[in-house]
């Protein structure tokens, strides 16, 4: 999973993206991984992995992972070559989903570039850089797509569609909202785009330690956040980045300590990893064994084979059946022959779903 932060400057996206990153890197016992001074790759913590592994005597635990890149130079007119134009937006157009982190704290120190704090204008600001980065994209593939519509129905088609969405974007629309019909054609045209304003979002409502232990409820900036996200199909989660700042420093029993003392049961990390699986319709099956215990993540809905897919194309191609135990069972029972013997292991073929904490052995031939 691929994640990208944005945000306007001091509304504290670098300091979290800093945190998260080491703080995700060090839960985990996951080496952190710099691919360049702003993609941070940290571990979803997931202390299944731990048990599982005591159970099978692992040598190895590989966690799942998240790559976060932090797009730098987002500012007012990004889109128009302002700060550092449009070169920050090639970072983002992988990604699975945008956190947009947005100020919800007030403090005379720290400047906001437009002079007051205002969640629901700096949302619309980035939205707008995003929408006009969206546009250039539709004019290219528009230019293109004419070529040969004049002789191609389909190509028409397409073109006639693509029209109608930058006209929408135009109205200064994101291209989530656009009333496309249940046409598969044009569900595909639409994702195919790749659009930025196409992808789910995920708000990081950035608030001051005191507002942390009712998690932002009497925060009316929050509120608001909360609301536009509700309207928008997106997640909310309320983080203080600078208390994430801190816990990054720390060792995972003072972590633990330290939530507590502030009247918190989980960092910001946790939350954004949840509500990130939320959208995008994640779950984590395992697979444990003498060398490695590790977590797979895969789409709700995932059936046997797929999923077997995600560790080799071979064992995919050459499915035959998966051994399925659910992770409380196979704890509770001790071993998987004592969970076979109470019947709890079932043999499951290609039309099986596969469902979040099942601990999986896949047999193939290939």
């Amino acid at each position: 999973m691929k994640l990208g932060i944005v945000g306007l400057p001091n509304v504290g996206k670098s300091t979290l993206f800093n945190s998260l990153t080491k703080a995700g890197a060090e839960s985990a016992n996951y080496p952190f991984c710099t691919i360049d001074p702003n993609v941070g790759v940290v571990a979803v913590p997931d202390e299944r992995l731990g048990k599982l592994a005591a159970l099978y005597d692992s040598v190895k635990i590989t966690p799942a992972v998240i790559e976060f890149v932090d797009i730098a130079g987002l500012v007012k007119g990004a889109s128009k070559g302002e700060g550092l134009g449009n070169q920050f937006l090639a970072n983002i157009r992988e990604v699975d989903a945008i956190v947009h982190v947005v100020r919800c704290f007030e403090d005379g120190n720290v400047i906001h570039v437009d002079g007051s704090v205002d969640p629901l204008r700096d949302i619309e600001t980035i939205n707008l850089e995003l929408i006009f980065s969206d546009i250039e994209i539709l004019e290219r593939r528009i230019a293109k797509t004419s070529k040969g519509a004049r002789n191609d129905k389909v190509l028409a088609k397409e073109l006639e569609f693509l029209k109608g969405l930058k006209v929408h974007l135009e109205e200064g629309k994101t291209a989530k909202s656009f009333e496309s019909s249940e046409d598969e054609e044009e569900k595909a045209w639409l994702e195919s785009c790749n659009l930025l304003t196409y992808k789910p979002v995920i708000f990081a409502a950035n608030v001051a330690e005191d507002d942390l232990a009712d998690d932002g409820a009497s925060n009316e900036h929050v509120k608001d956040v909360q609301k536009f996200a509700a309207a928008e199909n997106s997640e909310v989660f309320v983080i203080c980045a600078q208390i994430e700042q801190e816990i990054a420093e720390l060792e995972e029993d003072e972590k633990k300590m330290f939530l507590e003392d502030l009247g918190i049961t989980q960092s910001g990390l946790d939350k954004l990893i949840q509500a990130s699986y939320r959208l995008l319709g994640l779950i984590s099956f395992l697979t444990a064994g003498e060398k490695e215990t590790r977590a797979w993540t895969i789409k709700v809905g995932t059936k046997a084979p797929q999923a077997a897919g995600k560790i080799h194309s071979d064992f995919e191609r050459g499915f035959i059946r998966a051994e399925v135990v659910n992770y409380q069972s196979l704890l509770d029972c001790g071993s998987v022959a004592a969970a076979k013997a109470k019947g709890l292991v079932g043999s499951e073929g290609k039309e099986y779903i596969m469902k979040d904490g099942d601990v999986v052995e896949f047999l193939f031939n290939v």
